[in-house]
């Protein structure tokens, strides 16, 4: 299952009548709005395909100048991520009590880095 958060934008003369529109529709869920226009609500699909297809209802809408993705969440790459970290394992250097702080050098990458004399 995919969620992804959109905001939405509109001007405040129409900012009533979309948000109720967006309300009422089946494709997104409502969350909240300011005064100026932006609207956030969230779509959900079984893949981004059909969030994109979403996406594209709400861009469709009567009022809408823009409509963009801001966040997705896949709850299978997530969990895939958990299931990495707490599998992986930790350099054997880096449990070295021999080794003090100021020995380490990084680099940006602790990925595949060996330790440096």
């Amino acid at each position: 299952m995919n969620i992804s958060g959109i905001i939405v934008q509109t001007t405040p003369q129409y900012l009533s009548e979309l948000v109720e529109i967006l309300k009422h529709t089946e494709f997104c869920d409502y969350h909240l709005h300011d005064d100026i226009g932006h609207i956030i609500v969230t779509v959900e699909g079984k893949d981004t395909g059909e969030e994109i297809e979403k996406l594209m209802k709400i861009k469709a809408l009567e009022h809408v100048i823009s409509a963009e993705m801001q966040f997705s969440y896949n709850e299978e790459e997530i969990e895939l991520l958990q299931r990495n970290l707490e599998t992986a394992k930790s350099p054997e250097w880096l449990n070295d009590e021999m080794i003090s702080a100021e020995q380490i050098e990084y680099h940006g990458d602790l990925k595949d880095k060996k330790r440096r004399n």
